[in-house]
């Protein structure tokens, strides 16, 4: 029997387009990296652009894709508006049957949308605005969304003090009195210094699994090395699952450190949404019962495959 996965996460839509090198001179824009901007900024962009294509994105619903691809049933709540973006990313995600469990409704600010800039080179340059999507909240939550899932995936990425907070203590208290297990991926080293203390109180009492990269994980241990952070976690007793691109990844579970090679590739095209699709890989051989070392080789399968495309979707 298929075991059900709700993701819970910034329900961003990505907006794709081809520019040039002077396009990003002459909006200021730093090849390759992601720039958070404000609405007006966003609309002035919009206007400068031609789209040429347009997907449901987003750290943890990239996951539920992927989890779809597998073949497994995954569902997804992110906040949108009633607008047309809204519409577009709501048709995206039921086309590749990920369950959208979100009820739109007319919103003040719009969907929130990352426009991807991909220049003659391949290099991506991101500019996101989060609109209406990084005000998920308890509210927009409910029992019934979960009560029939095996594992709820939460994003680093949403979690702020306040709203969020009590969006990411709400969804923990229905997943555990359903006995349903709770992970969460660290999204970013950013994201982990703002909320390091957050995130590890979170991880000691409310977590069943965390997914970070290694950089990730030295920074939630404050250490310096890998092999430091695994010493300070190995009490936890939790499952841990940590990637180190080409070195591979490796997981902490049962106090047994188990390692995993990476897929090597003959040819990296962009490595956008790597992190995403190995989480997908994971979760969805661990919600099948397989053993660490299988999650471990099927989620580095899929991130493989991905570095080997543009996008982040199989």
């Amino acid at each position: 029997m298929n075991k059900k996965i709700l993701g819970i996460g910034n329900a961003i839509v990505d907006v794709f387009s081809h520019v040039d090198e002077n396009f990003l001179k002459e909006n200021n824009l730093v090849k390759g990296s992601m720039k958070l901007i404000n609405e007006e900024e966003f609309f002035e962009l919009n206007k400068k652009i031609k789209i040429e294509k347009i997907l449901a994105g987003g750290s943890v619903a990239n996951s539920m894709a992927g989890i779809s691809h597998l073949k497994g049933k995954a569902f997804f709540v992110g906040k949108i508006n009633s607008d047309e973006l809204g519409e577009l990313y709501k048709k995206s995600l039921e086309d590749i049957n990920v369950g959208f469990l979100y009820d739109q409704k007319k919103e003040l600010q719009p969907t929130g949308t990352c426009i991807i800039f991909i220049t003659p080179d391949s290099e991506r340059t991101m500019c996101t605005y989060l609109g209406i999507s990084s005000q998920l909240s308890a509210d927009d939550l409910s029992e019934n969304n979960i009560i029939d899932k095996e594992l709820i995936f939460l994003e680093g990425y949403l979690w702020d003090k306040g709203q969020s907070e009590k969006m990411f203590k709400q969804a923990i208290y229905f997943g555990k009195r359903n006995k349903v297990k709770i992970a969460m991926t660290l999204s970013d080293v950013f994201c982990v210094t703002r909320h390091k203390k957050d995130f590890y109180d979170l991880l000691k009492n409310d977590l069943d699994i965390l997914i970070g990269n290694e950089n990730e994980i030295n920074e939630l241990t404050d250490s310096k090395t890998l092999m430091d952070s695994i010493n300070k976690l190995l009490y936890l007793k939790k499952l841990i699952v940590i990637t180190r691109s080409e070195k591979g990844s490796l997981a902490i579970y049962n106090n047994k450190i188990i390692n995993c090679d990476s897929v090597k590739v003959s040819k990296v095209l962009d490595v956008t949404g790597a992190g995403d699709l190995f989480a997908a890989g994971f979760l969805k051989e661990y919600l099948e019962k397989s053993n660490i070392k299988k999650c471990l080789m099927t989620g580095s399968m899929l991130a493989s495959q991905i570095i080997q495309k543009i996008g982040a979707r199989l």
